[in-house]
């Protein structure tokens, strides 16, 4: 079968990294993730990619800064037809970036989040990592630029798939073609894998029905020794407090269990974790999530109450994120 030239440098890394147990499934979970009849939108936005124009060879690409910049030369009319491509890709939801004099202003400023959890990780240098919901690769690059091996993105958004091969238009190889990004969720990865040095899970825990059993399948693709890095909505309380909300929470649809800080901890010491921690937890500002011309639709404001920005609009407590680091037992 022939592999196409987009996906080859991640059926390589797969060889390079020893994931044979893996490598078998890649053709069939790259065409379900990419399926053109299940996503209507993706002939769109692959063929925006495929107008990049070829850039320069001279660039200067910078992971490790809080934007994730590539500084190369482009024409005006380079420039013109790179916005407008990049645009067609539009939500950007994780930033910022800036390529060439593009600068992406993403919903979210992904870049305080990293701010506020790169302190506390074990380093990431040489480390393989997998980064689970992980949106357009934003903190994947970061992690690239801390210095780890190689890289993972998980996420089943197509969309997201494709803003991730624009910016990889632009990184080029910068980065020793160490950041991947496979379309898929964390129930795809084969169980029992046991290979990650560290595993992220940021912002996906509270969009599942089974929160456990989430937190099972991240412990099974930790080796041994091997660190979670969990960022969930929660709710203030102790260790029994957990809001099952209705239908909508912050008009988000499918927000199941939403516990307290010290429940999560809980939770992730009866799944068999150790050394569970929290790190940081924060309610979610306005000037962190909000609306851009990069991100057009409604955003945090329009999901609080309008006099009580201390509520949503159904009447919860605003958003409040913590992140809880935790570690695999070794063997």
């Amino acid at each position: 079968m022939a592999i196409p030239p987009i996906h080859r440098p991640l059926y390589q890394a797969f060889l390079d990294q020893g994931l044979e147990a893996w490598l078998p499934l890649l053709p069939q979970q790259l065409a379900a993730g990419l399926d053109r009849k299940r996503f209507g939108d993706l002939p769109a936005w692959e063929k925006a990619v495929a107008k990049l124009p070829p850039l320069p060879a001279s660039r200067e690409v910078s992971l490790d800064s809080d934007t994730v910049t590539v500084d190369v030369a482009l024409s005006p009319s380079q420039l013109k037809q790179c916005e407008n491509l990049l645009k067609k890709l539009s939500p950007w939801r994780k930033g910022p970036y800036r390529l060439g004099d593009i600068a992406i202003d993403t919903e979210w400023r992904s870049d305080w989040k990293w701010q506020r959890v790169a302190p506390h990780l074990a380093p990431l240098a040489q480390r393989k990592v997998l980064d689970v919901g992980g949106g357009s690769g934003y903190h994947a690059w970061r992690m690239t630029g801390a210095g780890a091996q190689f890289v993972l993105v998980i996420d089943p958004s197509p969309r997201f798939y494709w803003q991730f091969q624009a910016v990889r238009h632009f990184v080029g190889d910068a980065d020793d073609m160490r950041t991947h990004f496979l379309p898929v969720g964390i129930e795809d990865v084969p169980s029992g894998l046991g290979f990650f040095d560290t595993v992220f899970s940021m912002g996906v825990l509270y969009h599942r029905p089974s929160p456990l059993e989430h937190l099972h399948q991240l412990k099974d693709a930790l080796r041994p020794g091997g660190e979670l890095v969990l960022e969930t909505l929660v709710v203030e309380g102790d260790i029994t407090t957990v809001l099952l909300p209705g239908e909508r929470y912050a008009a988000m649809p499918n927000v199941y269990f939403l516990p307290s800080s010290q429940a999560l901890c809980h939770w992730l010491e009866r799944c068999g974790f150790d050394n569970v921690r929290v790190v940081d937890e924060a309610v979610t500002r306005l000037d962190e999530q909000r609306a851009t011309e990069w991100m057009t639709f409604q955003s945090l404001e329009d999901f609080l109450d309008p006099n009580d920005h201390a509520r949503t609009i159904e009447g919860y407590s605003a958003p409040r994120r913590a992140v809880v680091i935790a570690n695999k037992p070794n063997a």
